[in-house]
């Protein structure tokens, strides 16, 4: 929290320092609106940056002036001299706290309801105590403006470019180990310094995503909602400039995501959905592109309301909303002024932020895209050019050429001989299979007009889109490389992200996966609608588990039989008594496996149920939850496998919970209790007490507080007091009293086990 607080004071002072000139320029054209905008933004941006900074003054006065401004906005107001002046002085008092806030110093509050009340439209003039000016603590950091940055990565570019013709000209005609061991020092100093040049325009895009989760949460909490937050990408570095100016935007979006989009906990019960919300909040590098993406599950936009509300305030013209597509309708949410929300709440309704969220992304040349699903959620993604990063990188060969390709869109890399990879021709496409998987073949060398020989490496790319290989003469390295934009000839080619300076010292282009998906005719989208408009025609299919099994192979088994999954250590897993065996606690689970834990100290276990029963399995990794087909091959032979079905191109291997359940001995999920009437012979307690819990009995000689038998046993001379619960007794000899004895000879098993089993259904039964 302190380096959010270093940069918001850091932020306010450079604002501050033109935002007073703005107010008395617009009180001199009051019909300015764009000095008005701007006003309003900075104050409306330092109101919600106090929100989750916990600065609560701040926070009071800038909501005052904002409402103000907002009167002026809507024409309620008109900006007089006693207007201007009393919104001054809560820009001087905001700049006094600040300055306060930073050095950690008090600061007397005692003005500031006299400024606030200065605002009324009917205030007199109040003059506001003097107060000592605070003085300005001395800055932790230092802001350089970007171009001298790139002057100096520029510089540190062309020094590594001097070292390496310096290193071969030495190498060519010096032996001098005394010139080698300075030009070695040099080597490592340039090294040094070209990665410390590089960093400072670097930062991890946590920096803007650490303030979000206390954000959501008190935004939320204000709004008497409940919202969980997920956050994915937090490592993607992206250029600090970018990370500046991405700062409000996002800030804009969340908290209009929470308010706008996602419902009230009521609203959500009524509507199917989860009480709470769920907002996912992203980063990924995308080619030359960085992409922030946030998505909720709320209502979505209603483009009918805005229509109406833009109707309403004159902002177009009745034909001009008759000609509108659903695209232009929902963009009409960037209109500055125009809010879908009927009233105004201290955190939003009043027609900011969306406005400034597309003037801030389209003044560093990106845009920002809205895919809208009314009733079921709204996702922004944002487009940030890839000005200057740096990537991790495998570094690839075509013939004599080099080119890099980002590590994370990279899946494996697998070789060309290897016995799981086959190549196949369908028509004049191109196709390999890698353990069964089948995706599009994309040759570097005939797609660049390189080299036309086949591959002997295939680099599987992953994109937004699908997956494909790409085909590769070698896999060289990798490194972390700083990216540029190349030139527009070169970026129009769509196959390239930028170009890159190795170490090397020879200038490097980095592939765009996604582009040589787009150049070489890939058709990932339109497979991707074509699945998704069947899946919405068929009927909702079964939901499964996909897992890696110990023995290597995919399976998939049904969601429904799976009571959770868990981790168990190894040491809990025994064969025992003809069976593999799980212990949970004091009791065991008969456990079943394919394959061997191979020296494994820990295995995730699926905990499987059919209601009454329970028995483990031992998988590998559980995967994800997918849906199962309805099409499957069936198993030859019985087995606990039923068959194969088709997960993403995949063949899998459906495993059937009924030959588990029925081919092993299981443990009841609830077992019935047995009272056993002992009668200090301890022939219960060492003969009979074991074979009936194998057979799914738990067995107690005394009752515990408030618990219920499901049947009793004694010997046929015990005294058995009247519990409640069927009693069956054992006798001592092979047969019995007569016709009417009811009683079983203790040693006949078989007898004993079915009798009991009648006894308890019995009971259950009336």
């Amino acid at each position: 929290m302190d380096d959010l607080l270093q940069e918001f004071i850091a932020e306010t002072r450079e604002t501050l320092e033109a935002i007073s000139g703005e107010i008395v320029a617009w009180e001199a054209a009051p019909a300015d609106r764009a000095r008005l905008d701007a006003i309003f933004r900075f104050v409306h941006t330092v109101k919600g940056s106090c929100g989750f900074l916990d600065l609560p003054r701040l926070g009071r006065l800038s909501h005052a002036a904002e409402d103000v401004l907002a009167a002026v906005r809507d024409g309620k107001r008109v900006p007089d001299t006693a207007l201007v002046d009393a919104v001054l002085a809560i820009i001087d008092r905001i700049s006094e706290l600040v300055e306060a806030i930073d050095a950690g110093t008090p600061l007397d509050d005692s003005s500031e309801d006299l400024l606030i009340a200065a605002l009324a439209e009917d205030a007199r003039p109040v003059a506001a105590p003097t107060t000592m000016a605070a003085h300005r603590a001395a800055s932790r950091s230092v802001r350089l403006n970007v171009d001298l940055l790139d002057r100096m990565m520029s510089g540190m570019s062309d020094m590594v470019l001097a070292r390496n013709e310096l290193a071969r000209r030495l190498r060519d005609g010096n032996d001098d180990p005394a010139v080698e061991a300075a030009l070695e020092r040099l080597s490592l100093t340039v090294a040094d310094m070209r990665e410390t040049v590089t960093r400072t325009r670097m930062q991890k895009i946590d920096a803007l995503f650490s303030a979000l989760p206390r954000m959501v949460r008190d935004t939320a909490g204000e709004l008497e909602k409940a919202v969980t937050l997920v956050i994915e990408g937090a490592d993607v570095e992206l250029d600090r400039e970018m990370i500046e100016l991405m700062r409000d935007p996002l800030v804009h979006i969340i908290r209009n995501s929470v308010d706008h989009g996602i419902e009230a906990p009521a609203d959500r019960i009524a509507a199917g959905k989860p009480q709470t919300g769920r907002l996912c909040v992203s980063a990924r590098q995308s080619g030359n592109q960085i992409l922030i993406e946030v998505t909720d599950d709320g209502r979505g936009i209603d483009t009918a309301r805005l229509v109406g509300k833009a109707r309403q305030q004159g902002l177009y013209g009745e034909a001009e909303l008759a000609a509108m597509d659903d695209t232009a309708r929902l963009n009409l949410i960037f209109d500055a002024g125009l809010s879908s929300r009927d009233t105004v709440t201290a955190i939003s309704g009043r027609g900011v932020g969306m406005d400034v969220v597309r003037a801030n992304i389209e003044q560093i040349g990106g845009r920002i895209v809205l895919t809208n699903q009314p009733g079921k959620g709204l996702r922004i993604v944002i487009h940030v050019p890839l000005t200057l990063s740096i990537l991790s990188t495998i570094i690839v060969g075509v013939g004599t050429q080099r080119f890099a390709l980002a590590r994370q869109a990279i899946e494996e890399i697998v070789r060309v001989r290897s016995e799981q990879v086959r190549i196949d021709t369908i028509g004049d496409a191109a196709t390999v299979a890698v353990r069964g998987r089948r995706m599009p073949l994309v040759s570097l060398g005939g797609l660049l007009k390189i080299d036309d020989a086949p591959p002997t490496n295939l680099v599987i790319v992953s994109t937004r889109e699908g997956d494909y290989a790409l085909g590769v003469d070698t896999v060289l390295d990798t490194e972390e490389l700083v990216v540029k934009p190349a030139s527009s000839a070169v970026m129009a080619t769509r196959i390239y992200a930028g170009m890159t300076l190795p170490d090397s010292g020879l200038p490097m282009l980095l592939l765009d996966g996604g582009g040589i998906a787009l150049v070489a005719g890939l058709k990932f989208v339109a497979a991707t609608v074509a699945d998704d408009a069947a899946k919405e025609a068929e009927e909702p299919g079964v939901q499964a588990l996909l897992f890696d099994d110990l023995d290597g192979h995919r399976r998939v088994i049904a969601l429904a039989v799976i009571d959770r999954v868990e981790p168990v250590s190894t040491d809990a897993i025994r064969f025992t008594a003809g069976a593999m065996r799980l212990a949970i606690g004091a009791t065991t689970v008969p456990l079943y496996m394919l394959g061997d834990l191979a020296g494994r100290a820990e295995v995730p276990v699926l905990r499987l149920t059919d209601g009454d029963s329970e028995i483990a399995y031992a998988i590998a990794e559980p995967i994800e939850i997918v849906t199962l087909p309805k099409a499957m091959a069936p198993a030859r032979g019985a087995g606990p496998i039923a068959g194969v079905v088709i997960i993403g191109g995949e063949q899998v291997e459906l495993v059937d919970p009924h030959a588990l359940f029925a081919g092993e001995p299981v443990m009841h999920a609830t077992q019935p209790v047995c009272l056993l009437q002992v009668d200090g012979s301890g022939w219960m307690e060492t003969f009979l007490k074991p074979a009936l819990e194998a057979s799914g009995y738990r067995c107690v000689t005394r009752l515990g507080a408030g618990e219920q038998p499901a049947i009793a046993l004694a010997m046929e001379d015990a005294v058995v007091p009247d519990g409640g619960a069927p009693v069956l007794t054992l006798r001592r000899n092979r047969t019995g009293q007569g016709a009417n004895d009811t009683s079983i000879y203790r040693y006949d098993r078989p007898a004993l086990i079915e009798a009991m089993a009648n006894r308890v259904a019995g009971q259950g039964a009336a």
